[in-house]
């Protein structure tokens, strides 16, 4: 079922493959591995540096990348990775090449270790924030192709992120342990080499094609192609980047500018472009330009089944996980100010976060099996905002590694829960024709508004505190949760008929 209001309708309940939640919980580690590497671990590697609060806030928006993935979403699901496709299949394919690619912008992260110069350490952040999300593209079109209802999601949703929760707790708290005892450069070293694990196991796990020797040909074959690839994108990027810096210059930002007008403006420009498009968009037939387009046509389908109900689910969308974003690059360089060590911090996320995350996640997994998925976001978004309460709290108690230890398992629980459920949600939004292409583009989407009012988070505390700033990503979470009635009565047209 696609209908937002009938999605939470449970017939069936099918048990499920442990294989499949086996490989869905592993493909989820692969890609939970290198996340906070660019994002929260970077933030608190830049801040030992010296770098000014500012500029760390800045860096957050290496995390608008997967934001973005729609533009070269539509490529994982027309084309194959030459060698690798051959014997591990499209997804595969793309899963083995995304591996590689992480674990090369890793190993060049620990080659600059010392943040002498920022340009290379914002290159080598974005590729491998490049590389983590196609994994993810790859693996969610994957996971929708394979689990096509709710009741078949819940359980393999579940498995993928406690795979993506449990790494990304693992490589955090392991990153800031061997940070604080052998340096920046040995803790992304040995992430690199975590993250590389899996790609042995899923080259053996191929499924049956005939003739070793093949296999063999097909697997050199994917390795030039894959250094190739590697190698043209860190191009691309280098050259984008340095018209990004120039533009920048050119109108005055810098580490001193106040971005934030800028960046709600730009928050706004979607919605309103897709305000204008949508009478056109409606009008399409099913044979025209813009819904036959390989390029736009995913897209243009979605605004197409939902019409002027579309820009409700993408303001409801952009704000569900808006508090457990704007707390991820703040919290750690928060909880430093307050006094805690690397150690402690490491400890909180390794001891009490991994725990906490995986209750929240399986408690949402078996929401959205039981209940309707209207309450159940209600729930999720509830706990979420409860996270980000919980720093504010912090803030205003003494030094005490308990206090931390609630603190951050209140935060790991409800963003575990609330995301389970989001990743539903969203899945089943997806016309089944477009999985690769419309997953990405709801899930880039749900967090751009939020990362690029992270990217001036620094900017933000510096102007009202730590604590308000908690305070108010909070309410903004809670916000979302007003567009729970008018969800429930957006319906999508049928896509395979005419108007």
């Amino acid at each position: 079922m696609t209908a937002v209001g009938a999605v939470g309708l449970v017939a069936i309940r099918p048990t499920p493959d442990p294989r499949r939640l086996a490989l869905f919980a592993m493909l989820g580690f692969s890609a939970g591995l290198p996340f906070y590497m660019f994002s929260t671990v970077l933030a608190l590697r830049l801040q030992a540096h010296g770098i000014a609060l500012a500029v760390i806030g800045f860096f957050a928006w290496v995390q608008l990348l997967p934001t973005l993935k729609f533009l070269w979403a539509p490529l994982l699901d027309r084309y194959d990775v030459p060698g690798f496709a051959r014997f591990w299949g499209k997804r595969r394919g793309w899963i083995l090449l995304s591996q590689l690619g992480i674990c090369a912008s890793m190993v060049a992260m620990a080659m600059t270790a010392g943040d002498g110069r920022l340009v290379l350490t914002a290159l080598f952040a974005v590729l491998l924030a490049f590389w983590t999300t196609t994994l993810e593209i790859a693996a969610d079109a994957w996971r929708i192709e394979l689990a096509p209802t709710q009741e078949l999601q819940g359980p393999i949703v579940a498995a993928n992120i406690w795979g993506y929760r449990s790494a990304m707790v693992a490589a955090g708290s392991g990153a800031l342990l061997i940070a604080d005892g052998a340096g920046w450069a040995a803790a992304y070293l040995a992430v690199a080499a975590a993250a590389f694990l899996p790609f042995p196991i899923l080259v053996a796990t191929a499924p049956d094609r005939p003739g070793a020797a093949g296999r063999i040909s097909a697997l050199l074959l994917g390795l030039a192609a894959a250094a190739a690839i590697i190698g043209a994108a860190a191009a691309v990027v280098a050259v984008v980047g340095w018209a990004v810096l120039a533009i920048a210059a050119g109108i005055g930002l810098d580490g001193r500018a106040n971005v934030t007008p800028y960046v709600l403006v730009l928050a706004m420009l979607p919605f309103v472009a897709m305000a204008l498009a949508l009478p056109r968009i409606r009008r399409a037939r099913p044979q025209s330009r813009l819904r036959q387009s390989a390029v736009v046509g995913p897209y243009v389908d979605f605004f197409w089944r939902y019409g002027f109900g579309a820009i409700v689910l993408m303001g409801f969308i952009a704000l569900y996980r808006m508090g457990d974003v704007l707390a991820l690059n703040l919290s750690k360089p928060m909880v430093r100010g307050l006094g805690y060590s690397l150690g402690v911090i490491g400890r909180a996320d390794g001891l009490v976060a991994l725990a906490a995350s995986m209750a929240g996640v399986g408690l949402g997994g078996v929401l959205v099996i039981r209940w309707r998925i209207m309450p159940t976001l209600a729930t999720g978004g509830l706990f979420a905002a409860a996270g980000n309460f919980g720093f504010v709290w912090l803030a205003g108690q003494p030094l005490d590694e308990t206090l931390l230890y609630i603190a951050t398992g209140l935060d790991q629980f409800g963003n575990g829960m609330a995301g389970a459920i989001f990743v539903v949600y969203l899945s089943m939004l997806v016309n089944p024709r477009f999985p690769g292409a419309q997953y990405a583009f709801l899930s880039g989407w749900a967090f751009m508004l939020p990362r690029l009012l992270s990217g001036a988070g620094g900017g933000i505390v510096e102007a009202i505190g730590y604590g308000n700033f908690f305070m108010l990503s909070g309410m903004l979470s809670l916000a979302a949760l007003l567009f729970l009635p008018l969800l429930g009565r957006i319906t999508p047209r049928d896509a395979e008929l005419p108007e």
